[in-house]
């Protein structure tokens, strides 16, 4: 059903999640009665994280999930008008900015905030599914806490595996780093690092094939892993499991309408969420490959929502 009139904002916020509900609450606050479209997954990562220990304002430990549906209800609150829609094409090149949704309705903008966040790259077990949130995790600096003198396993080769396989051994009594080659892609100084690690443990050529643990309570107590030389299946007991073989920014219907990096990340200006299209900002994991923190995404959606605010009273 195609609906014929389009919806016109002042300010759309592409994406939920902290960076876009916390840009939602400043932007209404203005005044400026934001439109927010939210995909099949409102919340974004926070929605599949469990135990959340590090957000502030909370002694006890909270629930990802919980978190964002206050995150949403304070949005709402204050004026936020909310839509589940997905956008599947945009055009950035002429004023008012406009969205295309999959049910046919037309949005058009005078500023757009983009808050699509990222998606961390899974390795698609069915194992993995269950126990995610469960002993499973894509972040150490969200999780690795809860690992204290634990044994865990970290898959990847690159910067973000050895960063987060250094950082577990803060916790964890024993750190396996599961490598699919007989080389590492990090950067050599961290690879130093690494090796001179007592706590870490490299295992070549390997990958992993399943996840094992338990029902009641859902915990990991091991993983199968596969020699990839000689189709060997062995197991290793460990308690956790982080997968770190990188993050897809969900940006893919933005591609060629602004400056973006190799890997698809939006580019801003330093200090900033503006990007090279006046009018449009980027806030929260879609810019942000270093921190991907539920706070520092909050801190970028309120950056948003006062530099889009800024940037309508300069264009009156």
């Amino acid at each position: 059903m195609i609906n014929k009139s389009p919806k016109h904002t002042k300010v759309l916020i592409l994406g939920s999640g902290p960076a876009g509900y916390t840009a939602a609450i400043y932007a209404a606050r203005a005044m400026l009665k934001p439109i927010l479209v939210f995909g099949a997954e409102p919340g974004g990562q926070l929605t599949t994280t469990t135990d959340v220990e590090n957000y502030p304002g909370y002694s006890k430990v909270i629930q990802g999930p919980w978190l964002m549906e206050e995150m949403k209800g304070q949005a709402k609150a204050v004026g936020t008008e909310m839509i589940q829609d997905h956008i599947g094409k945009v055009d950035l090149s002429k004023k008012p900015f406009q969205a295309f949704g999959d049910s046919g309705q037309v949005y058009t903008a005078d500023s757009i905030i983009i808050s699509t966040g990222a998606q961390a790259r899974w390795l698609n077990l069915k194992s993995e599914k269950e126990f995610r949130g469960f002993g499973v995790s894509a972040c150490a600096t969200c999780d690795g806490f809860f690992f204290k003198e634990k044994e865990v396993a970290v898959v990847g080769g690159g910067n973000a595996a050895v960063e987060e396989a250094m950082f577990l051994t803060k916790f964890a009594s024993k750190v396996k780093l599961i490598h699919r080659r007989n080389e590492l892609r990090a950067e050599k100084m961290l690879q130093a690092k690494l090796k001179s690690n007592k706590k870490i443990e490299i295992i070549w050529d390997t990958v992993v094939e399943d996840i094992i643990g338990t029902k009641d309570p859902k915990a990991v107590t091991g993983i199968k892993i596969k020699n990839v030389k000689d189709n060997k299946i062995s197991e290793l007991k460990v308690d956790g499991l982080f997968i770190a073989i990188g993050h897809d920014p969900a940006t893919s219907v933005f591609k060629g309408q602004i400056k973006m990096d190799k890997e698809g990340y939006i580019i801003t200006n330093p200090d900033s969420t503006i990007t090279n299209v006046p009018g449009v900002f980027a806030a929260g994991d879609v810019k942000d490959k270093i921190f991907r923190q539920a706070v520092t995404a909050a801190g970028m959606g309120c950056m948003s929502a006062l530099e889009a605010e800024k940037y309508l009273s300069d264009s009156k």
